[in-house]
């Protein structure tokens, strides 16, 4: 049954040459005095393992032993254990099929959690971290939580700085400008924690104490202004300058029935939510604890408005809102949006991987290590097959979140759609048997962990980068595109969705790609469709938007669609609220971003359901929204077009506008950590050009180097000449012999040129003085039909550098003063000859 193994076994053991060649090595220089028979199983173990162990009686040919073994089944059994022990096979996960035979299979892999807790977040070794475990309840406020209203009058307050305020925090653990990540660990920083919070004088001082380090945390200064009057300086993505939008902090020491006022002096988005109604997010312990309250908007006067001092190269904004605490010594926190940490994460998949049922069709696997060496999660859900044609024929769907760090509503959508998909409603049970769902619940643990808005800790913005051969440096993209990628090899990936948050507009919404296939135009667009059907107070199909743009070629969703997957999505999730049905103007809740995940759920069973009646109704109202959309666009223009028969032609691209994500230029490019690799080539690059020496590609190339050449060496050669003891009358004749010239000149050209007027002359003479203190002239002349008349045959080229006149030539009867009249012939091949005249430079070329 087993002749590979059967053929091992007939093979005589040889000793192991390296315990061979160690033996050999420390008796030579005494170290091992025993004898090697005397060893202990070592190097002959192997040898003899089976001849003296009885349990083991297959040690030479089994057909040797066939009289020991008569029955096959008790051989196959022994080859089995032989198998299971053998020290020469390295699996150990050969195991009894399931009707109890012996015919081996392999075991699978080893869930990443059992009963324990699951292995603590990594941290830069830049970074301080304090040991205290934050945790927050789920709790839903009682009552829907409204917009706040503008009333006009409320407060700018001028930013004060540290310089006339008092900083009672200030976090110094953070990577200075140019660094890049190196390392992480466990814990963070080494050493001892620092106390960055100022010491209260007693009890009556009613300072605030701010504390941000810990997961997802991001404030870095704290400036005391006045009495209740803070400052905040968010610090900015690890390792850039940029991305100051979330923000997430403690305070303690509070007093109650206080007006508070907090100021955020560094945000760099010139449009918020904050300024149509946005409030903050604020969390109070003892509420949690006595009136199971959890997080809840907070927040009066609020204003978002841009601070005048900035740095001169980007500018800031400041949000500032006044509030009031409900107790008194109390633990509060303040955040941009309801955190959802890398530690929440694992504290929910570890339920999932201890519960029995759930564990039976969700397998929880590690897609890969991040940067700083946090797992990247990978669930795999479908309900186990019961044939291989039934497995053939799944279909697959793709859903991650968290690749912004910031956008934390993205893993509130992603729990609520697991916690569906995990259930035993009817309807999950039928979209586990019809799917495999691939869920990477959190591509992006690091800048989760460290708080950023945007960035990983390569200091770039993942989503920009889907299409990168970078492995190491963005590992988690990397791994995710090749993973979606092997799985289209193997099957249809009907979806693909990746969840976001939104900082400029309400409501939830879909980024999609419009279909150029005739045979599928507008199926991209039934999905969305569906979904604001099923959830017509949350979503709005009219702020999706289906347009590929240049800048976005990096994205998940327009990379997935470019690898074939036609429903390729991202799923936009603002941070604010509804302005749609019975919602409108309140804000979401988790609870309302959690039944988001449920929704797509049930629209993911309307788009493939057999009875395609909801599908072709959809399409058909798709036609028509995008004809009147059309027309609407063409009215705005002011043009008037037949549309009948031919609108569906125009390009869908044409007439949507862009997006309005955030700019790709400000995340894309190489890791902070090739920064400098990439600058000192290009500097090479700059030397290596410098000293390389163009070659010259034509003949007009060539004549014009040469002419540049021979024009410095006669420049040189007339310094020369006005610098000795002569220069005083050759000067004087210089300019007799301008004189004669001009005047000689004109009366040849009357006829033949209209006479230049005398503005004209002066613009051309402008900067040339006839004063022999001054300056010289230096007539250079063309003189090209005169030799030509002397000489027949012999042709002259004159270049002149300089001249009162381009359309002066000399007179027959004109005679310069210089014995020197004749010129020096050249033959073709040869350097041109080149005769210095007191004031007339002629070249000669071949």
């Amino acid at each position: 049954m087993f002749p590979a193994l059967e053929t091992e076994l007939k093979q005589e053991t040889l000793l192991d040459p390296y315990e061979d060649f160690m033996y050999n090595h420390f008796q030579y220089y005494g170290y091992l005095k025993a004898q090697r028979d005397s060893l202990p199983k070592s190097a002959t173990t192997h040898q003899h393992v089976w001849k003296n162990n009885p349990q083991f009686i297959l040690s030479g040919s089994l057909s040797e032993r066939d009289d020991l073994i008569p029955d096959p089944l008790q051989k196959e059994k022994l080859l089995y254990a032989f198998m299971l022990n053998s020290p020469l096979l390295k699996s150990r996960q050969l195991l009894h099929d399931e009707f109890g035979g012996i015919k081996p299979r392999l075991r699978e892999p080893r869930d990443l959690f059992t009963s324990g807790p699951p292995q603590a977040p990594r941290w830069p070794i830049e970074c301080e971290v304090i040991k205290e475990n934050i945790h927050h309840i789920e709790g839903v406020p009682p009552q829907p939580e409204y917009f706040y209203q503008p009333t006009g009058n409320e407060k700018v307050p001028a930013i004060v700085g540290e310089e006339k305020g008092t900083v009672v925090y200030q976090l110094d653990s953070v990577p200075t400008k140019g660094s890049y990540f190196t390392s992480a660990r466990v814990g963070g920083k080494r050493g001892m924690i620092k106390e960055l919070a100022v010491t209260l004088q007693g009890p009556e001082d009613n300072t605030l104490l701010f504390e941000s380090r810990f997961e997802s945390g991001n404030l870095q200064k704290a400036v005391r202004v006045d009495t209740f009057e803070y400052e905040l300086t968010l610090r900015t993505d690890l390792y850039t300058n940029k991305h100051t939008q979330w923000f997430y902090f403690r305070v303690q020491n509070t007093r109650k029935d206080v007006t508070y006022r907090f100021t955020i002096v560094n945000l760099l988005k010139p449009k918020s939510l904050y300024t149509i109604g946005m409030k903050p997010l604020m969390y109070s312990q003892l509420d949690a604890k006595c009136h199971n309250l959890g997080w809840r908007r907070e927040g009066s006067e609020i204003k978002y408005y841009k601070n005048s001092t900035g740095d001169g190269r980007q500018p800031f904004y400041c949000l500032t809102w006044t509030a009031q605490f409900p107790h008194d010594q109390d633990t509060c926190f303040f955040a941009h949006f309801y955190p959802y940490t890398y530690s929440d994460l694992q504290c929910y998949l570890l339920s999932v991987v201890n519960n029995p049922v759930q564990s039976h069709f969700c397998k929880l696997r590690t897609l890969c290590r991040s940067l700083a060496g946090n797992t990247v999660y990978l669930l795999t859900i479908t309900n186990p097959p019961r044939t291989r044609q039934e497995a053939a024929a799944k279909k697959a769907v793709v859903l991650s979140a968290r690749v912004h760090p910031g956008e934390s509503n993205g893993s509130w959508i992603m729990k609520g759609f697991l916690e569906f998909i995990l259930s035993n409603s009817p309807d999950a049970e039928l979209l586990r048997d019809l799917f495999i769902f691939k869920v990477v619940p959190m591509l992006n643990p690091d800048g989760v962990i460290v708080g950023n808005y945007r960035c990983s800790l390569a200091g770039r913005d993942l989503n920009r980068h889907y299409k990168t051969i970078l492995k190491e440096s963005f590992p988690c993209i990397w791994h995710t595109r090749n993973m979606i990628k092997r799985l289209l090899e193997e099957r249809e990936v009907l979806l693909y969705c990746d969840f976001h948050g939104h900082s400029r507009k309400n409501n939830i919404f879909l980024y999609g790609c419009n279909n150029n296939n005739r045979k599928y135009w507008l199926h991209e667009r039934v999905f969305p469709l569906m979904l604001s059907k099923n959830a017509p107070e949350k979503f709005s199909f009219h702020s999706c938007n289906f347009k590929v743009q240049k800048c976005k070629e990096g994205t998940g969703r327009v990379v997935m669609w470019r690898m074939g997957i036609l429903n390729s999505y991202t799923m936009e999730s603002t941070f604010g609220g509804s302005t749609l049905g019975n919602k409108r103007d309140t804000h979401f809740t988790t609870e309302d971003l959690k039944s988001l995940g449920y929704h797509v759920c049930d629209t993911l069973l309307d788009f493939c359901d057999p009875d395609r009646t909801k599908f072709m109704q959809c399409l058909a109202e798709l036609k028509e929204l995008l004809q009147q959309e059309i027309h609407k666009k063409f009215n705005e223009l002011a043009q008037d077009m037949d549309l009948e028969g031919s609108w569906n032609d125009i390009s869908l691209s044409d007439i949507e506008s862009s997006t309005s994500g955030s700019d790709s230029s400000l995340s894309d490019g190489l890791p902070v950590h090739l920064l400098n690799i990439a600058d000192e080539l290009n500097q090479k690059k700059k030397v290596y050009k410098k000293k390389r020496k163009k070659p010259l590609q034509t003949r007009k190339q060539r004549n014009e180097q040469y002419q540049k050449h021979n024009s410095i060496q006669a420049l040189k050669s007339t310094e020369d000449a006005l610098e000795g003891p002569g220069f005083a009358s050759t000067l004087q004749k210089q300019l007799t012999f301008s004189k004669r010239s001009e005047n000689t000149s004109s009366s040849t050209t009357e006829n033949k040129k209209p006479r230049r007027n005398e503005s004209q002359l002066n613009e051309r003479n402008k900067g040339i003085s006839m004063d022999p203190s001054k300056t010289t002239t230096l007539i250079l002349t063309k003189n090209k039909a005169r030799m030509q008349r002397e000489k027949p045959g012999f042709r002259v080229s004159c270049s002149p550098k300089r001249s009162t006149d381009t359309g002066q030539e000399l007179a027959p009867d004109t005679k310069p003063s210089s014995p020197r009249n004749r010129f020096l012939g050249t033959k073709r091949g040869r350097r041109p000859a080149m005769v210095v005249y007191p004031s007339l430079h002629i070249y000669t070329y071949p």
